[in-house]
């Protein structure tokens, strides 16, 4: 793990010019870890330090670096130090980094491509964005069905080291449909004269090249694959989604959902790494709406004017009882988002998801409303008509909070809506307006107002 002394360390051999140990010392390092330290060099230190890397440790290195320093290195690389480094790249890697690059930075990379390599590049950026294609490797194992154990292991010696997994190997006839998919375990535990047909598992699950990204993902999760085979329309074999790629997007999304969730517009760059006007642009449509929606609360505190001025004791509670149910709406959408994300929850849940909200309101509802009645009691004496006023008005915006939170998400998704959206503010600004209506319409009617 690479830790704060580590990076002294490093930082004191750069200062000593001691280049040779420098070298020495990041070629034991994970790769990730060198990654990071390039990334927290000033000036021109990372291209310098990137340069001392080993070719082979240097294109994984470049793999994990930010787009931007990515972009610094292309820039600084000569023709030919371009050349091997696009070449040993993984093609989904290099796809990756070449996505967000500008569009003369991707015309020199690849022109400095081989002609095999520049197919794969341009057919895997026609792909949309988003897609399974868009993710998945063209470096897979493939195997034909009578083929012995010991003709797939020579295969598998020969041309594993260009492959990015090794650990299943898929199955396919002479014109490249998937049929089966086999471990490497299974045939190194069967016999050698054994075929790879009678060892293959047929039911095999597959996603096609323009699904979405999320069902390559999900499915993955499901059954906990560390590879994902990826057809065309006629299922022909053409890619595999790898679990670092499939972790990747899951991190992405995370992060997208939950920018969404609090009313910011999803920013696909580090926070450190963003500027200031980028953050500004992307908070600020949301406060706006949010700051116009929440003038709505306050054209209905001017409705019921009258009803604070004749008793003004009932404003102290506002704040209480808008938190509360706020609070509560946020849980329930929390949970919901949660449970469709994961596939536990769908459209036609709707029913079931309303009567157990109906049924958590009520158990937290009544509760919450009692220790209310008990605190007006105690803290205004002679006020129990108050106290019943917000004692009901805070069961009923319990009720009325949980069961919007739980189905608004769901009435997203069926506008085509990312429910995400209908989290923290979005439900909180809706649920305040309803508990203002709800506690002066019962203030009204039990109250000589």
């Amino acid at each position: 793990m690479f830790d704060r002394k580590q990076e002294q360390e490093l930082n004191h051999l750069i200062e000593e010019r001691n280049y040779r140990m420098l070298r020495l010392t990041l070629s034991e390092m994970h790769d990730v870890d060198v990654a990071q330290f390039i990334e927290d060099q000033k000036g021109e230190q990372p291209l310098f330090i990137f340069r001392l890397l080993p070719k082979d440790q240097a294109v994984n290195v470049f793999s994990e670096l930010s787009t931007d320093m990515q972009q610094r290195i292309i820039e600084s690389a000569t023709d030919r130090e371009l050349s091997l480094m696009i070449e040993e790249l993984a093609v989904d890697d290099a796809v990756d980094v070449l996505e967000e690059m500008p569009a003369m930075l991707v015309k020199r990379v690849l022109r400095n491509s081989s002609p095999e390599t520049r197919k794969l590049i341009n057919q895997f950026l026609l792909y949309p964005e988003y897609s399974v294609g868009s993710i998945m490797t063209s470096e897979y194992t493939n195997l034909r069905p009578r083929l012995t154990v010991a003709e797939a292991i020579a295969r598998i010696r020969r041309i594993g080291e260009d492959r990015e997994t090794i650990y299943n190997c898929y199955v396919t006839d002479e014109f490249r449909h998937l049929i089966g998919v086999v471990t490497v375990k299974d045939i190194l535990l069967a016999g050698d004269a054994e075929y790879i047909e009678d060892l293959m598992e047929t039911n095999v699950i597959s996603v096609a090249t323009t699904d979405d990204q999320e069902i390559a993902v999900d499915a993955m999760a499901k059954y906990d694959f560390m590879s994902l085979p990826v057809v065309d329309a006629e299922n022909r074999l053409v890619g595999i989604v790898t679990i670092d790629d499939a972790v990747d997007v899951m991190q992405e999304e995370a992060t997208e959902d939950f920018e969404r969730m609090y009313a910011m517009a999803p920013s696909e760059r580090p926070y450190l790494k963003t500027s200031v006007s980028t953050m500004a642009r992307n908070r600020f449509v949301w406060l706006l709406v949010l700051m116009v929606s929440g003038m709505i609360t306050g054209k209905i505190l001017g409705f019921y004017e009258e009803a604070f001025i004749a008793i003004p004791l009932l404003v102290t509670f506002i704040p209480m009882l808008t938190d509360t149910g706020g609070n509560a709406g946020s849980q329930s959408s929390t949970m919901v988002i949660r449970g469709m994300a994961l596939g536990e929850i769908d459209l036609e849940d709707a029913p079931a998801i309303v009567t157990k909200e109906l049924g958590v309101s009520l158990l937290v509802g009544v509760p919450l409303a009692t220790v209310n009645f008990v605190r007006v009691l105690i803290g205004y004496p002679g006020n129990g008509a108050i106290g019943l006023t917000v004692s009901l008005a805070m069961l009923v915006t319990v009720v009325l909070a949980n069961t919007v939170g739980g189905v608004l998400p769901l009435v997203a998704k069926v506008c085509k809506i990312d429910p995400a959206l209908m989290a923290s503010p979005l439900i909180a600004t809706l649920v305040d307006a309803l508990s203002l209506i709800v506690y002066f319409s019962i203030a009204f009617v039990l109250l000589p107002l």
